[in-house]
């Protein structure tokens, strides 16, 4: 839909709204929960997704372009079958491990996810070799600025999605709070989001391009290592506004790296691989949201298991997310310095 020197904005609009969805989901959520309609009670959160659905159905009849390329692909279902199953085989057992108390098929299934993940690129390259479309394009993968990026983004959407659950359920089952309070405590994030995003469009974007994306993460750690110490001196008489300074931090941080993020990492591959680019993109930011939840979830609640109190069990948690954050960074020096001129904001 867009020409090449629109890109930049596209993506940087892109940015701000993920962000406020990811924290203004929870206080959506928590505010239908506790309005429990038609005695729904929690399944209203699902029910929601009925008429933004429709409205997101409408929007695109009234405002997105009929496209028709002249040479249409076809939809590879084999490929989407594979990574599907892959995906599946990594994640169900980290969601229900701990909960089973790990059995032998846990580990079977997190090993053969690898192997199945060796199949789908097996797969994909013999499919782009016959001159079929593949769901993703194998030259990606043999460039080193896309892998870092790919690589990069599953570390840190891990950390940020899974913390943003981890989140929540302390300040619920430790702190007490409703779930509207719950989502309103994470609003601070948000805000420091949608700062962090207008600063980087100020012009920083394009002057610094891989090295915003370097001081967003730092920005971003140092507003998690805040509230990890602001829970440490207060334990469970942590407050919203005790908290606010560290979730503002970090939302700060998270807009400045995510607003140069995928501007950068396209400027690796070539024009006609941008199309599976992005979407492999997408698609990793889902699959890193799906493993961090898993991961930092089962992390929270062995810890909870083990005696830990919910502040110090929070704590640890938000150090894991330290930890991702410093790989995206140690990671971002695989990615290009600067993205595409026709790429970047006018």
């Amino acid at each position: 839909m867009f020409p090449p020197h629109e890109m930049g904005k596209a993506f940087g609009m892109f940015g701000p709204v993920m962000t406020i969805s990811s924290v203004g989901g929870p206080v959506l959520a928590g505010w239908l929960v506790d309005a429990d309609f038609f005695g729904t009670g929690w399944r209203m959160i699902f029910l929601i997704n009925l008429p933004l659905g429709l409205a997101a159905v409408l929007a695109a009849l009234r405002y997105l372009p009929e496209y028709r390329s002249a040479g249409a692909t076809r939809l590879d279902l084999p490929g989407v079958g594979l990574v599907s199953v892959a995906a599946f085989l990594l994640v169900f057992p980290l969601i229900q491990g701990r909960e089973l108390g790990w059995p032998a098929w846990t580990f079977v299934s997190m090993a053969a996810s690898i192997a199945v993940f060796a199949l789908f690129g097996r797969y994909e390259a013999r499919r782009a070799a016959s001159g079929r479309d593949p769901l993703v394009t194998p030259s990606l993968f043999r460039k080193r600025a896309f892998t870092g990026g790919l690589v990069a983004g599953l570390a840190f959407f891990s950390g940020m999605i899974g913390f943003s659950l981890v989140f929540s359920l302390y300040t619920q089952l430790g702190l007490g709070f409703s779930p509207l309070e719950a989502g309103l405590a994470a609003l601070p994030q948000a805000l420091g989001g949608v700062v962090g995003f207008g600063i980087a469009m100020s012009g920083l974007q394009e002057k610094l391009g891989r090295g915003l994306l370097q001081i967003g993460t730092v920005v971003m750690a140092a507003g998690a290592a805040t509230l990890a110490l602001t829970i440490h001196l207060a334990g469970t008489d942590v407050g919203t506004l005790q908290l606010a300074p560290g979730l503002a931090l970090a939302g700060i941080g998270m807009g400045l790296t995510m607003a140069p993020f995928f501007d950068i990492v396209l400027a690796g591959v070539e024009p006609h691989e941008s199309g599976s680019a992005s979407g492999t993109l997408t698609g990793v930011q889902q699959l890193g949201g799906a493993f961090g939840t898993a991961l930092l979830g089962t992390l929270f609640f062995n810890m909870l298991a083990g005696q830990w109190s919910f502040s110090a069990a929070m704590q640890v948690t938000v150090w894991v997310e330290v930890g991702l954050l410093a790989l995206t960074f140690a990671l971002s020096y695989l990615l290009p310095r600067h993205a595409r001129p026709e790429q970047q904001t006018a």
